[in-house]
């Protein structure tokens, strides 16, 4: 039997303390909303959730009604016109063809807070059973930081999340995604997903797949899948600390048929396990003046030192124009070196109306919040190089993959270029420098601006790789930021919390 299958991809990761919302702009722009054949075109053979929904639609033989695909740079909350028309857009396709339809498979984020509720993919999923019934098979892809909420597990019979950070099996959670729902369709399985969670903000190493414990309990998720005819994914979320809502924090869920009990028990061994191990934080966080020390003794010749900044990742919804670690390097002396990227989008502006080769004052960086990593720089720079942005990614992450950082430029400034950019991204491709003219692994220093995704590309490159917090919005030390909606007691912001009291709440108020 051939099966006809609705897929769309919709996703954002909202930060909540952002001043910026995030726009339908912010999704058209660089071509980071496309319909049907165009998003099919652009990303169906990349390291995409769609390209793992075509897999599984050649393998199974399915007829695919691609709604778009649409994500845009993390950020404040989504405003209610974007969320409408793009949320808006796949709930008409559900209702235009609700009769034709056998399943629905949507990428989706996880961590997606509008302007009018806490939970945009479980308001997307309540439109879509108000429009297809509650028994039509749905299954959803997240993004290892997905803050789960009961709703998404109560609306979506199958969830699949990510298993790495960085997150490089994209393509493969999408076609995990698609197996499942294939069976589910045939009548092969009833799936459902159970979750398990804990009072905490995130998960203490942030969801890190590189090293550490995260290790261990996805081992113990595979074992327990492989041991388990009747459990089809176990998917461990570290949650997104930086969104200030009701159901924050990491969970564990199994999709699964049968009997419950089991398959739930599992899924508390695994919260236990993160709750225990709350303390154990991987990363070593250094003032900038401390890295800034650490790259003025790394030694010539060494392959580089790349330091960097956890707290301005864009890729958290920070602004991207903190100026504390650019500034500390600056004052250091720190030379042979590259900065980026430094989002500022007056400054590029402003450069494109110069001649490449020319002396030029800037006043860089620190412009949306200065309170939050910095205030501007004044500097004399020479102008290197001036770009409209555009990169195509060779990278384990957006390998093939076209993006753009919009007009951007080029500064050096003693001894440290510093790639200026329009549009806020993180650092997670080599060829976000070196289509610029900027080769990081030539370079003694590579200062970046990236929590953990820079890992897959720098990793390979780099002689050492230190952290540091700039104080800019993404800190890891969650007490400074101003938190009103999140439950209490909840870690890191309560430290003496009676487990065993919380789970009998929640034993007997499981809503709460």
């Amino acid at each position: 039997m051939t099966f006809t299958v609705l897929t769309a991809e919709f996703a954002h990761e909202t930060n909540t303390f952002s001043v910026i919302p995030t726009g339908y702009a912010h999704f058209m722009a660089r071509s980071r909303c496309l319909e049907g054949d165009l998003a099919i075109k652009a990303r169906g053979h990349a390291n995409t959730e769609l390209g793992g929904f075509l897999e599984a639609a050649r393998s199974h033989y399915w007829h695919v009604i691609h709604v778009l695909s649409a994500s845009a740079n993390p950020g404040g909350m989504v405003t209610a016109d974007a969320f409408e028309r793009l949320a808006g857009a796949i709930v008409e396709a559900a209702k235009k063809h609700r009769d034709s339809i056998d399943g629905i498979l949507l990428g989706l984020h996880g961590a997606m807070v509008t302007t009018f509720c806490e939970d945009g993919e479980g308001e997307l999923l309540q439109r879509l059973r108000a429009v297809v019934g509650p028994t039509l098979p749905i299954a959803i892809t997240l993004d290892l930081h997905a803050n789960v909420t009961r709703a998404m597990c109560a609306l979506a019979q199958i969830i699949v999340s990510y298993q790495t950070y960085p997150h490089v099996d994209m393509r493969r959670t999408g076609l995990q995604a698609g197996n499942i729902l294939q069976r589910t369709m045939a009548g092969e399985i009833r799936p459902r997903t159970l979750r398990a969670h804990r009072p905490m903000l995130g998960e203490s190493t942030g969801g890190r797949t590189d090293k550490g414990p995260m290790l261990d309990w996805l081992a113990r998720a595979r074992a327990f899948e492989a041991a388990n005819p009747d459990v089809f994914a176990v998917s461990l979320n570290a949650g997104f600390s930086h969104a200030d809502i009701a159901e924050v924090g990491p969970t564990v869920l199994v999709t699964c048929q049968g009997d419950p009990g089991g398959h739930q028990a599992f899924a508390e061994g695994i919260a236990d396990a993160m709750w225990d191990a709350r303390f154990d934080d991987l990363n070593q966080y250094l003032t900038v003046q401390q890295a800034a020390q650490r790259c003025l003794d790394w030694p010539t010749g060494a392959k580089p030192l790349v330091v960097a900044d956890y707290s301005d990742n864009p890729g958290g919804g920070a602004y991207g124009d903190s100026t504390n670690l650019l500034a500390a390097l600056l004052a250091a002396g720190v030379t042979d070196a590259c900065f980026g990227p430094m989002v500022d989008a007056a400054v590029a502006q402003q450069l494109h109306a110069c001649q490449v080769g020319s002396s030029v004052d800037v006043l860089l960086g620190g412009k949306t919040d200065p309170r939050f990593g910095g205030a501007p720089l004044a500097l004399t720079a020479t102008l290197r190089r001036l770009s409209d942005g555009s990169y195509t990614g060779d990278g384990p992450m957006i390998g093939g993959q076209q993006r753009s950082w919009g007009p951007s430029a080029v500064l050096r400034v003693a001894g440290i270029d510093i790639l200026v950019v329009t549009n806020a991204a993180q650092m997670w491709d080599l060829q976000q420098f070196k289509a610029f003219g900027i080769d990081p692994a030539a370079q003694r220093v590579v200062a970046l601006k990236s929590a953990q995704h820079f890992r897959a590309a720098f990793g390979p490159i780099a002689g050492e790789v230190i952290v540091c917090d700039s104080g800019a919005l993404c800190a890891p030390d969650c007490s400074v930021l101003p938190y009103t909606k999140v439950p209490r007691p909840i870690f890191p912001l309560d430290q003496d919390i009676d487990i065993a009291a919380w789970k009998l709440r929640q034993q007997s108020n499981p809503d709460v």
